[in-house]
């Protein structure tokens, strides 16, 4: 009996840092974020407590409503570019469909290696008004004074940042997705070759399918990660022009730390966890249903 308490003293203590740990940088910051959410504060002077109304202004401004769309298009790309893309690629490398393999995979594997910034500063390049894109389309239309305006335009000046986060993430999906194929015994894709199936049949029916539980980890490695673009979105284009390529993140940012308006701030950080919730959530009922089929 001595020697079992000892034991789970030990345990007690070994766990007791990290625990504390935890407690001190994800539980109280979400606690205190939370109460802050119910009320009006600059981050110095008493807290005026104001209930549900930064959540009911929430959900009547147009910044907010933006972001909001804008996340979800993040996450669509996520979900139905990056995952089936480094799908695809990888099953592609896996196949050996290219020459030099390892090649292609450090040159598919490199953007993800980069720093945020960096790669938002190289893309400015390629998608400014007069950057390689507007150039290329001069040189082809041959109208010496085309400007690329994409960025001006509300519901198009997300898309470049969505190209980038395609280019940027894919080949993380793809570093997983060929590490678990290699798992796959070699005689389940022979045996259905000699059956007569091409392969992209083979990719549909026999390798996505055992794939399944691979495909559910990075839906939601894509769901969370499309929340913390924050870096390479401010980079590139600070939530501009006029909010249309804002996201809640920076809008949280800009609120709490630009604007010192805290309460808001917070319950913007909140509604960001919930909606990475109910998305986790929602996939893993989507992820059951195919299972149960």
């Amino acid at each position: 009996m001595r020697y079992n308490r000892y034991k789970r003293l030990s345990y007690y203590s070994l766990l007791l840092p990290a625990f504390l740990i935890y407690i001190s940088v994800i539980i109280f910051p979400l606690l205190f974020s939370f109460a802050l959410g119910f009320t009006r504060w600059k981050g110095y002077g008493p807290l005026e407590f104001i209930g549900l109304e930064n959540y009911l202004r929430m959900f009547k401004d147009p910044v907010f409503l933006m972001g909001m769309r804008n996340n979800i298009l993040i996450v669509l790309v996520s979900l139905f570019g990056q995952i089936p893309l480094g799908l695809f690629l990888a099953y592609m490398l896996y196949r050996k469909m290219v020459r030099r393999t390892g090649l292609f995979e450090a040159l598919i594997f490199l953007p993800i290696t980069l720093s945020s910034v960096i790669v938002a500063q190289l893309w400015n390049r390629v998608f400014s008004p007069v950057g390689i894109v507007a150039a290329i389309v001069r040189a082809l239309t041959g109208n010496a004074e085309y400007v690329m305006s994409i960025a001006e335009n509300k519901h198009l000046a997300i898309v470049p940042i969505m190209f980038v986060l395609l280019w940027q993430h894919t080949s993380l999906y793809m570093v997983i997705f060929l590490a678990n194929m290699q798992r796959i015994p070699s005689s389940v894709i022979e045996a259905a070759q000699l059956e007569g199936a091409s392969e992209g049949r083979i990719l549909r029916t026999i390798i996505a399918p055992m794939l399944g539980p691979v495909i559910f980890i990075n839906s939601i490695l894509a769901i969370s990660g499309s929340f913390k673009c924050f870096d390479l979105i401010y980079s590139m284009t600070s939530g501009g022009p006029a909010h249309y390529t804002e996201v809640i993140a920076v809008y949280m940012y800009n609120t709490t730390f630009v604007y010192q308006n805290y309460g808001y701030g917070s319950a913007l950080s909140i509604i960001i966890m919930l909606f990475i919730l109910v998305s986790i959530l929602l996939t893993r009922c989507v992820s059951k249903a195919f299972r149960m089929e």
